[in-house]
């Protein structure tokens, strides 16, 4: 009689409902506008009461979300707090610190790290300067990208796909006086920003602050993040913009060689836009 121990094999089944409920997050992740149950079977080849079984799974999980209006599914929120924690474990947030606190000690202003995230600037770093009048923290909160100094250095390094389709997915609202509203006027004010290095939120976004940010690359020559500095007018005036716009792509550049940065590696760095 044999001795030899039975190896017991997987449950394919339990592998199979992963690799298809991966395959629902990917379709809904190239459908910005959503996909509907019928289509989900259809595309994926499924049965209409799997695909339903697993849509149900991923909802209760806030994997996914419907929307009541259409009908149709999209990518849920669980989706983005996994992201931004995995997000906050990078390597830029980690040796972002000391720079950024150098920053804060050579300008006087108060420093920011951010990252873009679905056409938004998401803040993950605040180093406050020691200003009575200074930005209050802002770790965690989200802005539109094209009236903040952040979100503008990374979308002029981005490639022109990435602009249109940021572009053709949102207006431009208006919070000030001074903020860009007209795509052609945005995508000009891009091109100046890809030119000389750094961006300016020049009370674009809040009367009376003024910010200067610059992008953060890594080893892929991948822009991953950006960093800026902000505060009010009367301290960030003309004549202090080429210093401190210079000390901001400094630390910029030393963080991007933390993170294997090497200078003109960056995929896009001779991209032009169209108008």
């Amino acid at each position: 009689m044999s001795t030899r121990t039975k190896v017991k094999k997987p449950h394919i089944y339990r592998v199979q409902v992963l690799d298809r409920a991966f395959q629902i997050l990917n379709l809904l992740a190239d459908e910005k506008s959503g996909v509907g149950l019928m289509e989900i079977a259809e595309r994926l080849k499924l049965h209409k009461s799997t695909a339903h079984r697993l849509i149900m799974v991923l909802e209760l999980s806030r994997f996914v979300e419907k929307n009541t209006v259409t009908g149709k599914y999209h990518l849920g929120s669980r989706l983005m707090e996994l992201g931004l924690s995995a997000v906050s474990r990078l390597d830029v947030y980690e040796v972002a610190g000391p720079h950024l606190r150098a920053l804060v000690k050579e300008t006087g202003e108060t420093a920011h790290l951010a990252v873009l995230r679905d056409g938004q600037v998401v803040s993950l770093v605040n180093i406050e300067s020691s200003q009575t009048l200074r930005t209050p923290a802002t770790v965690g909160t989200r802005t539109p990208a094209h009236c903040t100094s952040l979100g503008k250095a990374m979308l002029a390094f981005a490639t022109q796909e990435h602009i249109d389709d940021f572009l053709s997915d949102r207006k431009l609202e208006s919070y000030t006086p001074r903020t860009i509203t007209s795509p052609a006027k945005f995508k000009a004010e891009l091109r100046a920003i890809r030119k000389r290095g750094y961006a300016i939120d020049n009370e674009e976004r809040e009367q009376g602050l003024r910010c200067i940010g610059a992008p953060l690359w890594d080893s892929a020559g991948e822009v991953v993040a950006a960093i800026s500095i902000a505060g009010p007018v009367f301290r960030i005036g003309d004549d202090r913009v080429p210093s401190l716009s210079s000390a901001v792509m400094r630390i910029a550049a030393r963080i991007s060689a933390s993170l294997g940065y090497r200078s003109g590696r960056g995929k896009h760095e001779t991209t032009s836009y169209s108008d």
